[in-house]
């Protein structure tokens, strides 16, 4: 992977700067990180950060309603927005001639969204992020996996107990007082990385950075960080099985593992792979083709960056399969790896599929500038990106079996069923 050129700048009040110039083609994307996920919600006023993402689309003192997205698009860019348990992302790709479109947008509606904040967007925001959760949680067989992980791998009142998408009942209670106070909290300049990649000269772009965003004032009494703290491991194993509204069995296997950028993590992103990625994973050879007991498996990591991260493990089941049947078999495929870890095959395999993936990842500058401010939010060093094949081929067998035998214990996983609710017993 070529080495990507990383230039970093601060302004007065605060707002770091990040620029990655790449001349190849005429175009541009500047993404704006503040460190503001649901971890920094209260209780009583979750969904609060995810809500943001859909009300800083509605206009500012100067910006109508819906224009924002109307000026990006009839630039010729594209415009979204991404809220995560750690950070929420703004970003636009356009055009490279309108760089400064793009930044005076978002410059805007930091400085001043506040002002154009009114009752009736926020009840329309509230209904859109409702329906949102029905369709893709309430509403959706098997949706509510992610919230029910969330409370069965953290304890109450810690930051990770609950998801992005927020509770029916606080969504509800928002009122705009609890909203402009969210914003004035966590929407300042200095809890902010603003990141330009693509086709752009430096100076013009500082000289740009410099007059939408040097005016915007600091936050001075920026709220403390949550209190992170876990215990490393569950200390007993928990288990919830959910009747729902679905026709097959799906079993989760949950193993809370060290937080995301921690050299704890990486045997987890590779093992994740090895298990569950693509036609040759263990779970998709084993439990799909050989065994026939399952239509679909996967394995993912839950990229947590404070407290613990997840490492987690699924299969649903085919038609007359009970679910601890797919349970033993999760339970014993992981195991196996753990123990004996991979077969240096699969360790090439993996490494080269990653490699691959990354690389092409970052040829889109929308993903080169995303990957860039969350590593600046969440671990004060951007240049990780560079290093990043890096630390992830240095993973070897021992190292595996090495972390599955301090994390993959009985004592530390969470098993999460559904179950069609004709078949509860």
């Amino acid at each position: 992977m070529r080495t990507i050129p990383i230039e970093q700048h601060q302004l007065e009040n605060g707002l770091r700067i990040i620029l990655s110039a790449d001349h190849a083609a005429p175009v541009v994307t500047i993404n704006i990180g503040y460190a503001v996920g649901s971890r920094h919600e209260t209780t009583g006023r979750t969904g609060f950060a995810h809500l943001f993402e859909h009300l800083m689309t509605q206009g500012s003192a100067n910006v109508a309603k819906g224009e924002h997205g109307t000026l990006i698009e009839g630039a010729g860019g594209w415009w979204n927005a991404a809220t995560w348990v750690d950070l929420t992302n703004y970003y636009e790709t356009v055009p490279a001639h309108e760089l400064e479109l793009a930044l005076w947008l978002e410059a805007e509606r930091l400085a001043n969204f506040l002002p154009g904040i009114t009752q009736e967007k926020l009840d329309n925001q509230r209904d859109v992020v409702r329906n949102e959760r029905r369709k893709e949680h309430d509403n959706l067989p098997y949706g509510s996996w992610d919230e029910r992980i969330h409370r069965l791998l953290f304890p109450a009142g810690h930051p990770y107990h609950h998801s992005t998408i927020g509770s029916m009942a606080d969504l509800g209670a928002a009122s705009l007082a609890d909203v402009s106070g969210f914003f004035a909290a966590h929407y300042a300049p200095n809890n902010a990385v603003l990141c330009v990649v693509g086709d752009f000269d430096t100076d013009a772009a500082l000289t740009m950075i410099a007059r939408h965003f040097g005016s915007i004032p600091a936050n001075p009494i920026l709220p403390a960080p949550p209190d992170m703290t876990v215990a490393e491991t569950l200390g007993g194993e928990v288990r919830e099985v959910v009747p729902d509204a679905v026709e097959l069995p799906r079993v989760y296997v949950v193993t809370r593992v060290p937080p995301w950028g921690t050299a704890g993590f990486a045997p987890f992103e590779l093992m994740s792979d090895i298990l569950g990625t693509g036609r040759a994973s263990r779970l998709e050879q084993r439990l799909v083709r050989e065994f026939r007991l399952a239509q679909e498996v996967a394995s993912v990591t839950f990229p947590f960056a404070f407290g613990a991260g997840l490492f987690i493990a699924e299969a649903t089941a085919l038609p007359g399969i009970e679910a601890e049947v797919i349970e033993q078999a999760l339970l014993e495929e992981t195991a196996a790896l753990g123990e004996l870890g991979p077969t240096d095959e699969e360790l090439d395999r993996a490494r080269v599929l990653y490699e691959t993936s990354l690389t092409s990842d970052l040829e889109e500058a929308a993903e080169r500038a995303e990957r860039l401010v969350n590593y600046a939010v969440l671990f004060d060093d951007p240049d990780l990106l560079n290093s990043e094949i890096e630390r992830y081929s240095a993973v070897t067998a021992a190292d595996i079996r090495a972390a599955w035998s301090r994390f993959g214990r009985p004592d530390n996983r969470a098993i999460l069923t559904f179950v069609p609710e004709q078949t509860q017993h």
